[in-house]
């Protein structure tokens, strides 16, 4: 009689352990799957901060042709497109991510910003009044301090880059923004406190460093601000005075300037030399 018995045991046995198995092998191919998509992430922001962005737009093409429902690898390319220069042939990528189920708002601003650097100010308004005004970000309403400064709305301008500084841990581009913003309109001692509080927090932001220079040139005033600087970019950073300054009509000083711009500068300064040569 054991005997009996002990067979349909067996094959009961044999068959929990082979629903056991299934079910291991399934959440083995879960773990794996769960795994690959945290590191297929995890690549996609390395390749968005630190490589070179024609290395991303590569990266990014064969991972949206690898995997086309992958939002993250659109997402990548259209951002990578825009760092590479190409905001224009971005657009048609963004708006494949919008059609996506899993869009988001900030891709919605991010569409507004490639239509700002592609000049089209109208779609970008467009797109900006088509997000929730509960979406507040940093990056959407400096986008909205932009078009608000493209039809001189000066004091919108001025209260959504306000908004957008208060918004953001990391305020320095916005900043660079509002003070040349405010020195296109004539404010060159305004734009300069702007230059200077985007430069304590981001002493390394050349862009804030020019601009600077530009608002003390507006002033007459042609000395360099006390600020860390390498040589090359104190060389730069002259140049740019010294063509400030010329344009101004005080040429004497601009020449004076060129030259100490061309001695400074660790390899030949063809620009500077040029515009010597011209001078004279």
């Amino acid at each position: 009689m054991r005997k009996v018995w002990m067979a349909p045991m067996c094959l009961a046995g044999l068959a929990l352990l082979a629903g056991c198995g299934e079910s291991m092998r399934a959440q083995t191919a879960r773990a794996i799957d769960s795994v690959q998509s945290i590191d297929q992430e995890n690549m996609a922001e390395m390749m968005l901060a630190v490589s070179d962005p024609r290395e991303a737009v590569q990266y990014f093409t064969a991972q949206s042709q690898q995997y086309p429902d992958r939002v993250i690898f659109r997402r990548g390319l259209a951002r990578s497109m825009m760092r590479a220069g190409d905001a224009e042939a971005s657009i048609p990528i963004w708006q494949e991510v919008l059609a996506h189920p899993e869009a988001t708002l900030d891709d919605r601003v991010d569409l507004a910003e490639a239509y700002i650097r592609s000049n089209n100010g109208p779609q970008a308004e467009a797109t900006l009044n088509s997000i929730p005004p509960t979406h507040e970000t940093s990056s959407r309403y400096r986008l909205e301090a932009m078009v608000a400064d493209s039809r001189e709305q000066w004091d919108r301008a001025d209260s959504f880059y306000e908004i957008a500084v208060g918004l953001t841990p990391t305020p320095a581009s916005t900043l660079n923004n509002w003070g040349y913003s405010k020195l296109t309109r004539g404010d060159a001692r305004g734009a300069e406190r702007l230059f200077l509080e985007a430069l304590q927090h981001d002493s390394t932001l050349f862009h804030a460093k020019n601009n600077l220079v530009l608002a003390r040139a507006a002033q007459r005033n042609y000395e360099l601000p006390l600020m860390p600087m390498t040589q090359i970019e104190r060389a730069e950073l002259l140049h740019t005075m010294a063509l400030a300054a010329i344009r101004q009509g005080d040429v004497s000083i601009g020449r004076a300037l060129l030259q100490d711009a061309i001695a400074t500068h660790p390899q030949h300064f063809e620009a500077a030399a040029n515009a010597l040569a011209a001078l004279q």
